[in-house]
């Protein structure tokens, strides 16, 4: 019995180191992905984001949501600011905000236009309506 105790006891132990060493590896490599992450500047990310204000602007963002163009502008310019004193997690949190902002304003400029039409196309119906009235008044 000792005997199995003895050859147990080391198998166990070998384990158990191997297990913290392969834990230490895990994090170790986690934090330095972590850290090259931190410290890759978001070209990309700049690139959607001055797409999609592009987008927005052909979209009549400017005229139809000129607050949210104006928020996705000023954040592009913020998160390039970033960029340059070499802030990349904040110039990537700022790039998404000002994506978003631009996104909204595009899909509201989209709403606006529908709307108008929509109006404008009621207001043809309205009119269609009363000529046919006169007409067969006449």
């Amino acid at each position: 019995m000792e005997l199995n105790t003895m050859i147990i006891a080391p198998a166990q132990q070998q384990r158990t180191r191997r297990s913290t060493w392969t834990l230490a590896a895990l994090a170790l490599g986690g934090s330095l992905l972590l850290a090259g992450c931190a410290g890759n500047p978001p070209n990309e990310q700049l690139a959607v984001t001055t797409s999609a204000i592009n987008s927005a602007v052909t979209a009549g963002g400017t005229e139809f949501a000129a607050v949210e163009m104006k928020s996705a502008q000023d954040k592009l310019k913020q998160a390039e600011q970033q960029m340059h004193d070499q802030n990349y997690a904040e110039a990537k949190r700022l790039a998404e905000q000002a994506e978003w902002d631009a996104r909204l304003a595009e899909r509201k400029s989209q709403a606006a236009k529908a709307e108008k039409a929509l109006n404008d196309a009621r207001q043809g119906v309205e009119e269609m309506r009363e000529e046919s009235m006169r007409g067969s008044s006449l």
